[in-house]
């Protein structure tokens, strides 16, 4: 899918938002992905996620793990398409726990289990950086990271020991963002909207 069809895509379901916004990792940004709303469409997601999937269809992935609460649904989507690929493939989340992530509701993996870790919207790529470290802690080695959106303009990199993570992400978009305390928005007195799942 071509960029400009993605955009459509974003756009009729409601997921590109513009405003002021205060993004998870802190920044200020006029636009916003809310994801959420493109999962309720399973048709839609289905597109999306078979795409990124696509891209690690060789990798032998086992496990699908996503952070709550942007990666939960779409861990869910990505596995249930690698199983039409590889029988048995499955699909957990991990969450904040006195803010350390961690892998909660009786969720285990397996050291030697190859991983593929996934995420809505890409910005720092904090928590799926969280993600890997839990995973790597407990043996499972991360073959591959997926996004439906790439908002770090390319600049976000993920690493296992000295070796770079394959990422893929469905769109990369050029979404501008600012430290709070150079944003031309506050500087204008805009109210600002902080929509994520982190408070």
């Amino acid at each position: 899918m071509s960029l400009e069809q993605a955009m459509e895509l974003f756009r009729r379901t409601g997921v590109m938002q513009e405003g002021h916004f205060k993004l998870t990792s802190g920044r200020h940004s006029d636009r916003y992905m809310q994801c959420a709303r493109l999962f309720q469409y399973p048709a839609e997601s289905a597109k999306v996620c078979t795409e990124i999937v696509e891209f690690f269809r060789d990798k032998n992935v086992d496990l699908v793990a996503g952070p709550a609460i942007g990666g939960i649904v779409m861990a869910y989507e990505a596995a249930r398409i690698l199983c039409t690929y590889k029988a048995g493939v499955r699909n957990i989340f991990a969450e904040r726990e006195n803010g350390v992530m961690t892998l909660r509701r009786g969720f285990q993996v397996e050291p030697g289990q190859r991983a593929l870790v996934v995420e809505d919207v890409v910005t720092t790529g904090g928590s799926v950086k969280e993600v890997i470290e839990l995973l790597h802690a407990q043996g499972v080695e991360v073959v591959g990271v997926g996004a439906v959106v790439d908002r770090s303009n390319g600049a976000v990199e993920f690493k296992a020991a000295d070796s770079k993570i394959p990422f893929h992400a469905f769109a990369a978009l050029n979404v501008e963002s600012w430290e709070p305390d150079a944003c031309p928005l506050c500087r204008q007195g805009l109210p600002i909207v902080k929509p994520g799942s982190r408070k």
